[in-house]
């Protein structure tokens, strides 16, 4: 009987293996990538690009499924919702919504997401974190709509 719930246990989970999802980065062109003060680029980096940009670094769990299927969708859903390594192709009117999208997350503390700061505690924004980050999404904002 044990051996039974082993392998129906097993088997699926060895089976999942097979499927390979797409862990790559798009090429990176340095002219349509986002520019920002130091400071700025510093949070970004460490806190959300691993989502939001091209830059995604694949830590090994990423490749064992079934975690590997959330990861990857976490990735493409967040570069469908803000890529800053596209940031200048990207049209002002949809820049501006999502600019303001990305005040409101950061504020209310829904980035970067619960699942990822629990393996990756250092992306975690501290309050002054946020208000770097928001006080230069606002600053960005008011440019765009003055246009």
């Amino acid at each position: 009987m044990l051996k039974q719930i082993t392998i129906y246990l097993i088997a699926p989970l060895a089976l999942l293996q097979l499927i390979q999802l797409d862990h790559t980065n798009p090429k990176i062109d340095p002219d349509i990538e986002l520019k920002a003060p130091a400071p700025v680029m510093k949070l970004l980096k460490n806190s959300c690009y691993d989502c939001h940009s091209n830059e995604t670094k694949w830590p090994s769990y990423s490749y064992i499924a079934p975690i590997s299927f959330g990861v990857v969708s976490h990735v493409n859903d967040g570069r469908k919702a803000m890529n800053f390594s596209e940031w200048k192709n990207i049209k002002d009117e949809q820049k501006i919504k999502r600019l303001k999208r990305a005040i409101e997350t950061v504020k209310n503390g829904r980035m970067a997401l619960p699942s990822y700061l629990d393996v990756h505690e250092s992306a975690k924004l501290s309050k002054d974190n946020k208000k770097v980050l928001t006080t230069w999404f606002e600053k960005e904002l008011k440019i765009l709509e003055a246009n």
